[in-house]
């Protein structure tokens, strides 16, 4: 019996991803760069463990004229949860999806709210169809968090520049998180697991230091 990847050393572990069983090398290589690892598999999550990326460097963020401090993440805190959720439930939703679709979805997200800066409201949807989805989805999601602020408080809280930085804040986590491999999931799952440790009641505060640019 041969890895199910290679054909030709012997296997050692079951992958789920590959519904057969494959060698320890295959699945250090392969993982997320050509099987579509579930967030289950016990291996991918202790591989997210010793996960190395090189550091973002602050000065290539995107948007960096948007300033995000650490103050108005606690404030806004419903705010970011829902948005967090909401793209991250989106991307379930979206067969196929990886972080870079999320990234697209991000970037267009982020242009159309931009575009309420200039006072003329125009929506910029992504090229790619997943991406696309995972926006529509997204944006949806924000609305009806708006909607339902708006009902209990009996007014609207959250400002459109309040939104713009949130989403820009999630842009700059994606970009942190991204472990670079073509099918990798690296940023979803740290939102999986940001959002289960909240857990309905009051959550930890995301890591924020290093993706804040004053």
């Amino acid at each position: 019996m041969s890895c199910a990847i290679c054909r030709i050393r012997k296997p050692r572990r079951f992958c789920p991803g590959v519904h057969g069983d494959i060698c320890s090398l295959c699945c250090g290589a392969e993982r997320e760069v050509t099987v579509d690892c579930p967030f289950d598999c016990p291996y991918l999550q202790e591989a997210r463990k010793h996960e190395h990326t090189d550091p973002v460097n602050p000065d290539e963020f995107p948007n960096k004229d948007i300033r995000i401090t650490e103050e108005f993440l606690g404030e806004h805190e419903a705010l970011l949860v829902s948005a967090m959720s909401s793209l991250m439930l989106a991307a379930f939703d979206t067969p196929g999806a990886v972080d870079r679709d999320v990234r697209d979805a991000l970037d267009a997200l982020i242009r159309t709210q931009r575009t309420l800066e200039s006072g003329v409201y125009y929506e910029t949807r992504p090229d790619n169809a997943l991406a696309n989805r995972i926006f529509g989805a997204t944006q949806k999601g924000l609305e009806d968090f708006r909607k339902q602020e708006t009902e209990s408080l009996g007014m609207t809280r959250t400002r459109d520049t309040d939104l713009l930085r949130v989403l820009v804040f999630l842009q700059r986590l994606e970009l942190d998180r991204n472990n670079g491999r073509p099918r990798g999931r690296a940023f979803l799952d740290s939102l999986r697991g940001f959002l289960s440790e909240a857990g309905g009641a009051a959550p930890p505060s995301p890591p924020a230091s290093s993706l804040i640019v004053p």
